[in-house]
């Protein structure tokens, strides 16, 4: 196989990229920064978690929040991430069944005023949307990011992080978008 000329292809997928930043509801994204922005300010726990990519993405803002933005003030951001203990995650996986990782963890932490943050490319992830109906019923707030249509994720989440694109990676891009984004922003303006 010789040499191949990528260009027009990473072109391509560039032309997506920028389509959906540009398609992006900033208000939407102002009202999930500004829940992120208050739970700081109460110092409650904020709990995110996703599987595979989204739990990848869950993993990089708890660093990026815990470390990054709390850096130097303080008062600290309490993020802790549902994907990252695989012992606590593989034992409710093989004992309970792999719907209720993220629920069986909140339940009996989770308080009223707490963040959740759930991340799911479709949307429609039952291990997420089993953690957020739980969420909800506890008395927290949820932050859902989410790809595609949204799924039930973005109709149960009370702010929402949405990009309106069929096509998991450039959804995932922009999570991540959404992360260094707040995380920006956040560490700026955050007193």
């Amino acid at each position: 196989m010789g040499h191949m000329d990528f260009t027009g292809d990473m072109r391509a997928y560039m032309d997506r990229l920028r389509g959906a930043i540009d398609g992006l509801d900033l208000d939407e994204l102002n009202s999930a920064l500004n829940a992120l922005a208050a739970a700081y300010e109460r110092g409650c726990a904020v709990y995110i978690f996703g599987n595979g990519g989204s739990g990848a993405t869950a993993s990089h803002f708890v660093c990026d929040f815990n470390k990054g933005v709390s850096s130097g003030k303080p008062k600290k951001f309490r993020f802790v991430c549902l994907n990252d203990n695989i012992p606590t995650l593989t034992a409710i996986a093989n004992d309970i069944g792999y719907e209720d990782v993220f629920l069986r963890q909140l339940d009996g932490t989770l308080a009223k005023g707490d963040l959740v943050i759930a991340i799911s490319g479709s949307g429609n992830s039952e291990n997420v949307i089993r953690a957020v109906e739980y969420a909800k019923g506890a008395g927290a707030e949820v932050i859902g990011i989410t790809g595609y249509g949204g799924g039930r994720l973005r109709q149960l989440s009370d702010y929402s992080m949405h990009v309106g694109i069929d096509d998991m990676q450039i959804a995932e891009d922009m999570h991540m978008v959404f992360d260094h984004m707040s995380m920006s922003i956040l560490g700026a303006r955050l007193r």
